[in-house]
């Protein structure tokens, strides 16, 4: 598979991966600062952005994917991190070829199944009149009909572009995200991964909590933790300049 793909700046390489509904562009800001010290290259995950649509989706097809991408490149092993969904992504490929791998970060996400958040969501998006759509106001205006926060309103709606034909349409490909939600919602599993692992906090986020603890060693010995304080979901976008030195401290030293 051909994952759509930015590389940036140079030195040792680093892969960046998005969450769900994501896309490599929003990781922009974190692009930018941490290119001018490594070699960033930031994907889009199959059925997200500008890669390709297929029929299924999992964590293992998913590493398999950058497994692909790295050989494209002609990477032996490269830093990995990964936010949410592309966190398990990036946890799936470190066990299942540990030496693929450099170092490794995850973002606020744990090796755990978690309940299905993302019904509101999902009705809301499908709910999005694409064929009489007249402009994102108006999108945003119906999907505030399932999903109140205006901020998470704004990055489902970075997914609505305009084809060939001027017609709106999703990026994603949400009936097999939708369809596939199950697989999404599952652990990565797999061989303990015996390297050191750095693990990303929101302060106020729930994806991380004291309950995951054994799950997290069991397949991470060797975890360790940063806590950003005043931040949720994504810390990289809420507080980027601490981000980033976190993980230029990790990467670097």
């Amino acid at each position: 598979m051909q994952l759509n793909l930015q590389v940036s700046g140079s030195g040792a390489p680093l892969i960046i991966m998005h969450g769900l509904f994501g896309t490599l562009l929003n990781w922009s800001g974190q692009i930018k600062a941490l290119s001018e010290h490594l070699t960033v290259y930031a994907v889009d995950l199959r059925n997200h952005g500008r890669s390709p649509h297929t029929e299924t989706t999992s964590y293992p097809l998913m590493a398999d994917d950058i497994i692909e991408l790295m050989d494209q490149q002609g990477l032996e092993s490269a830093h990995i991190l990964g936010h949410s969904m592309g966190g398990k992504v990036a946890m799936q490929l470190a066990m299942n070829h540990p030496q693929r791998v450099n170092k490794l970060i995850i973002v606020d996400i744990a090796p755990v199944q978690y309940p299905n958040h993302h019904s509101d969501v999902f009705t809301g998006l499908n709910a999005v009149d694409l064929d009489n759509l007249t402009s994102r106001g108006d999108a945003d205006k119906q999907l505030s009909q399932y999903v109140e926060e205006l901020s998470v309103r704004q990055f489902l709606l970075t997914n609505l572009y305009r084809t060939e034909a001027k017609q709106f349409a999703w990026r994603m490909n949400l009936p097999v995200l939708e369809s596939c939600y199950d697989e999404i919602s599952k652990a990565p599993s797999g061989p303990a991964f015996e390297q050191p692992v750095l693990f990303i906090k929101g302060e106020n986020s729930d994806y991380i909590t004291t309950d995951y603890r054994e799950q997290i060693l069991n397949l991470f010995p060797k975890a360790d933790y940063r806590l950003i304080q005043g931040t949720g979901h994504w810390p990289h976008a809420e507080k980027a300049a601490i981000f980033t030195r976190i993980v230029l401290n990790y990467l670097m030293k």
